[in-house]
C-alpha cells in the first residue's frame, strides 16, 4: 500500500512507526508547500526541565516549495542544536555509541532544508540498522492516490497511537514523556529501537 508522508526533522515516533510498517511502500512528499508550525523544521527532545523544541530558523527568500526552502546560517543554530541534544542525552545509555553518527548530522553544509532533513533520515536508518526503502513524489496532487499522511503529525496533537513507556533519562525527575523526536528512543532504548518501533499498534 503506498503511503505518502511529509519529510520532518528528526522525525518523532508515531512517524518512525509509520515509515517503518514492513506492507507499506513509501513516498515522501516534495512537491508541497511549506507549511509553519510542523515537524518539518522542529524536533522535541527531554530536555533537563522538560520537553524542549528544536526549530530550524528559515531565511525567507520568497519561496514555500519544500525543495526549495533555505535555512538559514544565523545564530549557529546547527551547533546549538547539538549543544543541546548533547547536554540532553549524554548521560542516556546509547548516545555514546551514536555521538560520531549524530553529529555528522550537523556538519551537513548545504543550505536546503528538504536535503538536510533528509541526510538526517539516512543517518538514522543507519542507527536503525534498517534498509528500509522510500521514493520521492514526482507532483503534487491534492488527492493523491496514496495513503494520504501529510497532515496527520502534529507538533499541537497527541498521536493517536499506543507508545509503550520506556526509560528516559529525566523520566525519574520529571515522568515519561511521549511521542519526542527518534533521537529520545535511539539514545534510551539503543538497538532495541528497531522492534519497539515495529511493535507499536494503533489504537
Amino acid at each position: 500500500m503506498p503511503v505518502l508522508l511529509p519529510l520532518f526533522y528528526l522525525p518523532p515516533i508515531d512517524w518512525f512507526a509509520e515509515f517503518l510498517k514492513e506492507d507499506s511502500q513509501i513516498i515522501l512528499e516534495q512537491f508541497e508547500n511549506f507549511p509553519k508550525q510542523t515537524y518539518r523544521n522542529r524536533t522535541n527532545i527531554y530536555g533537563a526541565n522538560g520537553k524542549l523544541s528544536l526549530i530550524i530558523p528559515m531565511n525567507h527568500n520568497g519561496t514555500r516549495l519544500i525543495t526549495e526552502i533555505e535555512v538559514s546560517t544565523r545564530d549557529k543554530w546547527q551547533n546549538n542544536h547539538w549543544k543541546s541534544i548533547k547536554t540532553a542525552y549524554q548521560c542516556s545509555a546509547y548516545f555514546e555509541y551514536y555521538e560520531d553518527q549524530l553529529a555528522e548530522i550537523y556538519t551537513f553544509k548545504k543550505k536546503n532544508l528538504f536535503a538536510f532533513n533528509r541526510n538526517a533520515l539516512e543517518i538514522i536508518l543507519k542507527i536503525l540498522k534498517t534498509e528500509k526503502q522510500f521514493s520521492l513524489s514526482t507532483e503534487y496532487f491534492r488527492n493523491p492516490e496514496a495513503e494520504d499522511l501529510r497532515t496527520a503529525f502534529s507538533p499541537k496533537i497527541e498521536t493517536t497511537l499506543e507508545l509503550p513507556e520506556y526509560y528516559q533519562t529525566f523520566s525519574d525527575k520529571l515522568g515519561y514523556l511521549k511521542n519526542l523526536s527518534i533521537l529520545d528512543l535511539v539514545c534510551n532504548k539503543g538497538p532495541e529501537s528497531l522492534t519497539y518501533l515495529k511493535n507499536i499498534q494503533s489504537k
